[in-house]
């Protein structure tokens, strides 16, 4: 009797197929089980293909916006413009608007980055009709003197939105195709100046002059990253300069408005036009170095207007003090600088609008918060800008997932393609 008889007794009572099928059998259960344990190395690794920290920055934005929307607004229904709503209202909406947001910004991160630059144009000329179809009697929906919304049903959504970052995807794919005419004013800047000139006249038709500053920064901001020449740049400065100086000469709420930033305080301003400007100072002001305590700002009873949207960094600075706005402003550069190593990135594997589309979500998100937090300290004046991922708002919160989404996107191809991968 050999080794395999004497262990192995079924041999000798004719059961030779079940030994095979157990040594196959074995055979097969290591190997599967080489298999799973190299499926669990390789979904670490795909976990590990994009920016977590980036992600880690942005989720935290979203929770303190989260939390202090239902700080700011939780005393809304106080009073007689909200009474028919429950204080909890605004925060299940924007609960609502996040989860929509995430889930949405998920799908988008599955989108390639050439799907962007392909159907850039169809994006832009889309949004454009959207905003003038805000202008639209019927359509367009008004709220507090400005039309900038358009109603789907019990939700509204407003376009400018949409716009910012389908002006980071058109502006980044006109650079590239127009590279090699950067540097003549014909065939290189007239053509996005058309472009952003017609964005413009509809945006101050509603009117929304601070929708368009983001967006003409953001346009003819990647066209500057993109190699356009000196002097035509500093050329669009100054007619830039030239036409917001224009437009508040004929416009006299908008010189009130330069008139409350240059003095709040004076009497008349601080009761009208300063009014604003006086409480967003005056809760920075109470907020010291560490703040009142979560929930303790004495301006979003009924003082400071809009407090859960515009003016949210007021009650930050209220509630939190200088440490809470500190932590904001550091959580805002980071975004901007992983979003400009990322865009850089890109550059340098040769991927020329993924690396200008980043670029162009940092100066998004970069441009936006300075001018938000400006007009809430008082350095530039009064401008209808919400906190990127912070604020209360559905349509800005879902188009800053959107571009978060794409951000990643473009992050995860450049992981790939420096594994050696294709994509």
């Amino acid at each position: 009797m050999n080794l395999k008889e004497k262990f192995f007794p079924e041999h000798r009572l004719g059961l030779g197929r079940f030994w095979n099928f157990s040594r196959g059998g074995i055979d097969n259960f290591r190997s599967g089980l080489r298999d799973a344990v190299t499926g669990v190395e390789q979904t670490r690794s795909r976990m590990m293909d994009y920016d977590q920290l980036l992600v880690w920055a942005v989720l935290s934005l979203a929770l303190i916006g989260l939390v202090m929307v239902y700080s700011a607004s939780i005393t809304l229904a106080d009073g007689p413009k909200y009474a028919n709503y429950s204080s909890n209202f605004f925060l299940i909406r924007h609960l609502i608007s996040l989860s929509i947001a995430i889930g949405v910004g998920i799908w988008v991160f599955k989108i390639p980055t050439k799907m962007w630059d392909r159907y850039s144009p169809i994006i832009f000329g889309f949004t454009v009709l959207l905003l003038i179809a805000v202008l639209i009697p019927g359509v367009g929906k008004g709220v507090n003197g400005a039309k900038r919304w358009i109603s789907l049903g019990g939700l509204t959504f407003q376009p400018s939105e949409l716009m910012k970052f389908a002006a980071v995807i058109f502006a980044a794919s006109y650079t590239v195709q127009r590279q090699e005419y950067l540097h003549s004013f014909v065939k290189g800047m007239l053509p996005m100046g058309i472009a952003v000139a017609l964005v413009g006249g509809l945006l101050m038709a509603e009117p929304d002059m601070g929708a368009f500053v983001v967006i003409a920064i953001i346009a003819f901001g990647i066209l500057f990253l993109g190699g356009i020449s000196g002097k035509l740049f500093g050329g669009l400065l100054l007619v830039g300069i030239l036409s917001a100086a224009t437009i508040i000469a004929l416009s006299p709420f908008r010189q009130k408005r330069i008139m409350a930033f240059i003095d709040p305080w004076q009497a008349d301003i601080a009761a009208n036009k300063g009014y604003q400007l006086t409480h967003s100072l005056m809760a920075f002001g109470r907020g010291e170095w560490f703040g009142v305590g979560l929930g303790g700002s004495v301006e979003k009873l009924h003082y400071l207007p809009e407090a859960h949207t515009d003016f949210i960094m007021a009650v930050i600075g209220e509630e939190l003090g200088f440490v809470g706005v500190v932590v904001m402003i550091f959580l805002f550069y980071w975004i901007v600088r992983r979003a400009f190593l990322i865009g850089r990135t890109a550059l340098q594997l040769d991927r020329s609008f993924a690396g200008l589309a980043a670029k162009g979500v940092a100066i998004w998100f970069g441009w936006q918060a300075f001018i938000n937090m400006g007009v809430n300290l008082g350095l530039l004046p009064t401008k209808g800008l919400t906190l990127p991922l912070v604020s209360y708002g559905g349509s800005a919160i879902l188009m800053n997932a959107v571009a978060v989404a794409m951000l990643l996107r473009i992050d995860y191809e450049n992981r790939i393609l420096m594994r050696g991968g294709k994509l």
